[in-house]
């Protein structure tokens, strides 16, 4: 069974970096199967609804091996270093690209 290690990306609803920190290991999800009558998805695997969460990627490392869990380890996106922030008053500067308009 091999293990994905990755940062989760910031939640693009909110501004801040909360749980965007942390690395996290997840578990594959295995077999499913399709209920006959109901025609529901089910499955016998709990380990697929685990996600452990570390402070660094080197203890994530450590608790991997310590455990016999092949990894992946997916490297974290990074912002772009060209967005700026500014301010309302430069909605209205002359060197816009565009004129602002409603």
């Amino acid at each position: 069974m091999r293990v994905r290690i990755y940062q989760p990306a910031r939640n693009a609803m909110q501004s801040g970096n909360a749980r965007s920190r942390k690395w996290v290991m997840e578990f594959p999800p295995q077999g499913r199967d399709i209920d006959p009558l109901m025609g529901w998805i089910s499955s016998d695997d709990t380990q697929s609804q685990v996600r452990l969460r570390f402070d660094t990627l080197k203890q994530a490392e450590d608790y991997a091996r310590e455990h016999g869990l092949d990894y992946v380890v997916q490297p974290p996106h990074s912002r772009a270093a060209n967005i700026r922030p500014r301010g309302y008053g430069e909605n209205f500067a002359t060197d816009r690209r565009a004129p602002w308009t409603h």
